[in-house]
């Protein structure tokens, strides 16, 4: 009766053990895992009741096995957590107990299955607590993700004005000049030629506090040798995918499929594209170079499963950082999208020798390089077809509209600091252009007025390509102006603004300084042409010819349509040509002078010869409205773009 009384007390024992048990867990799977490891004991105490049972009854009882005292002690330390001082005493008896069971496992003929199932229900249990363990210790021990930090630790490319819609800038001058702003910038930010430039810094990032890390791998080591390193694998990959997913949160990559991304309108998704160029950096060469460094630590007695560990944990975010770049490299060509596309290809291209690193000892890693080279080829690819497109718009740009002032065309703006800002990124350029034949327009034009060409990069070839694409395009369009002087007013101010752009950047020593001597000698012509065209009426009016008699006895009446005509043509012109612009204040001084030089004399030697036949006849002011001195001033009004008015206005005192 004694014997029953003591297997009932066993098994109320058993059952308070697993209440406790259950009680300390509100997971599902564990409550399922307690109980399985102790269903072999119940049967076992079970057994032992009924034993006792009938042998109170008389029945024989058949002998038990010896249960070796140690795997006693061990259960009892097991099942009752109180019995622990501390974590490495339990890492102990977990060191005990696995060392029995791999014993009776070994010595099946000395032992009976009771005990094995005991030594492994006790097994269970404690790995069911090692893994609860590892789960909390690596969350508890997470090194919490400074967003300052991160962000801190990535480069921006400025070239982020680009965004403005392509289709708005013939009609908008504020976002050629803005252009032209965030080139400079850009210019002097990135004077070593490149986009955006990582170096070859690594970032090292701590993700677990150091001293948790050995107790981590302690117990990643007993699952392992115990054959639960599957547990142990989910376990980990659960939490640190989550830790991973919470970084790329903190660097504004979201999770978006193609065809969200491909939907997303230009504003936004120029936005999102230099928040993922910040992102590769962070991610490739800190995060996950400091990932793989921590599964090292922890799974370091385990080559493959430390490296599947860190495949699954890390494939997720390198899969969704380049599902993104492939969306943007498949997406519709625009081009502000260029530069943004050539920072992302010069940020992928710098750290995917570090994901080759990463991912180097596993086919599955292969997969994910692999991946990485197709998008960075995609990417390669769209870049060039976009700058194409770009060549082609150029080329075929056909607004009709022309610059009221005679002023920059905004195609020239935004073509020469499209250039400018290319020019940065030479290097990427001339790699992906090895396999893209080049085609100019103008190759007889080009082959005279650069001899150099054949020696010249591919990006600069493209570039004068481009150029002389920009430059037959602004002559056509100066055709648009009916009158004839305004033509080369305009053909100066945008040749001009052209080659100051060249020479003020690297073009310079993309194009050379021929390229830039021949067009100022094309300015001069044009300077030239002007003055023939709108001030050769004006001169032939101060001419002695058809006047009648030398100057002494010259017919008044001819004198006075001469001067009526002359103050007529210059005040039209005054008129018309103070409403034109010449912003350079060098070639507008050079252009004021050189009328100066022609006509001042002019009407001064006119008036020298044939005035004094006028001054003293009634009403001379209506034909002598100015001094030589009053032209001189006068003409410092021209070109300000400010209509002036010099009808009816008296003859100023000397």
């Amino acid at each position: 009766m004694a014997a029953t009384i003591e297997g009932q007390d066993k098994v109320l024992a058993t059952a308070q053990r697993i209440v406790q048990s259950l009680g300390n867990t509100s997971d599902a799977d564990d409550m399922l895992l307690i109980l399985s490891a102790f269903d072999n004991r119940l049967s076992t105490l079970s057994s032992f009741v009924s034993s006792d049972e009938n042998s109170s009854s008389g029945a024989s009882v058949a002998p038990s096995s010896a249960v070796d005292p140690r795997l006693e002690a061990a259960e009892r330390i097991i099942l009752n957590e109180a019995d622990l001082s501390s974590f490495t005493e339990y890492l102990n008896v977990v060191d005990e107990i696995i060392h029995l069971a791999e014993e009776l496992n070994l010595n099946a003929v000395d032992a009976s299955d009771d005990v094995r199932d005991r030594a492994e229900n006790t097994l269970q249990l404690a790995m069911t607590r090692l893994e609860d363990e590892f789960r909390h210790g690596l969350i508890r021990n997470t090194v919490p993700l400074d967003p300052d930090r991160l962000h801190r630790s990535s480069l921006s490319s400025s070239a982020a004005a680009i965004a403005i819609a392509a289709t708005e800038f013939l009609n908008d001058e504020e976002t050629s000049e803005s252009l032209e702003d965030v080139s400079s910038a850009r210019y002097s930010h990135h004077s070593h030629g490149r986009g955006v430039s990582f170096g070859g810094d690594e970032m090292s990032l701590e993700l677990i506090h150091p001293d948790a890390v050995i107790e981590l791998r302690e117990i990643a080591e007993r699952m392992i040798r115990s054959g639960y390193e599957k547990e142990c694998c989910q376990v980990y990959c659960s939490v640190r995918r989550d830790v991973i997913d919470e970084c790329m949160v903190i660097l504004g990559v979201e999770k978006l499929s193609i065809e969200e991304v491909q939907r997303i309108e230009w504003r936004s998704l120029d936005d999102k594209m230099k928040k993922w160029i910040q992102a590769v950096k962070v991610v490739v060469r800190g995060l996950l170079s400091s990932e793989k460094h921590l599964c090292e630590q922890i799974f370091s007695g385990s080559d493959l499963i430390r490296e599947v560990c860190f495949l699954e944990t890390s494939k997720g975010c390198v899969m969704q950082l380049l599902n993104f770049g492939e969306a943007v490299a498949i997406g519709k060509r625009s081009a502000e999208k260029l530069f943004r596309i050539l920072d992302m290809y010069d940020a992928l291209a710098q750290v995917l020798p570090d994901l080759q690193d990463l991912f180097m000892d596993e086919d599955a890693g292969d997969m994910v390089c692999s991946e990485a080279k197709g998008v960075l080829d995609g990417l390669g690819e769209a870049a060039i077809g976009t700058f194409v497109e770009f060549e082609n718009a150029v080329q075929g740009e056909s607004s009709r509209k022309p610059i009221q002032n005679g002023e920059i065309h905004p195609l020239a703006r935004y073509v020469m600091n499209y250039a400018k800002l290319l020019v940065d990124y030479s290097d990427t350029l001339n790699l992906l252009l090895e396999n893209v034949e080049v085609v100019s327009d103008k190759p007889e034009r080009e082959n005279t007025d650069n001899p150099e060409e054949e020696t010249m990069s591919r990006i600069a070839r493209r570039l004068l390509a481009l150029i002389t694409s920009l430059e037959s395009n602004i002559e056509e369009k100066s055709r648009m102006y009916e009158d004839a002087a305004m033509q080369y007013i305009f053909l100066m101010n945008n040749i001009l603004y052209i080659v100051k752009k060249v020479k003020d950047s690297e073009l310079r020593n993309l194009l050379g300084d021929n390229w830039i001597k021949k067009r100022r000698g094309l300015i001069r012509q044009y300077a030239t042409q002007y003055l023939r065209a709108s001030w050769s009426k004006v001169l032939s009016c101060l001419k002695d010819e058809g006047i009648g008699g030398s100057s002494g006895n010259a017919s008044k009446v001819a004198l006075k349509e001469r001067f009526k005509n002359f103050n007529a043509c210059f005040e039209d012109i005054y008129r018309i040509q103070t409403a034109w612009k010449v912003p350079d204040p060098q070639l507008r001084e050079e252009l004021r002078i050189s009328i100066s030089e022609k006509v001042i004399p002019a009407y001064r030697s006119f008036m020298g010869r044939f005035g004094s036949q006028l001054e003293s006849g009634r009403h001379a002011g209506r034909y002598i409205k100015y001094t030589p001195d009053d032209l001189e001033n006068y003409l410092l009004d021209l070109f300000e773009g400010s209509p002036l008015i010099l009808h009816h206005m008296r003859r100023k005192s000397t």
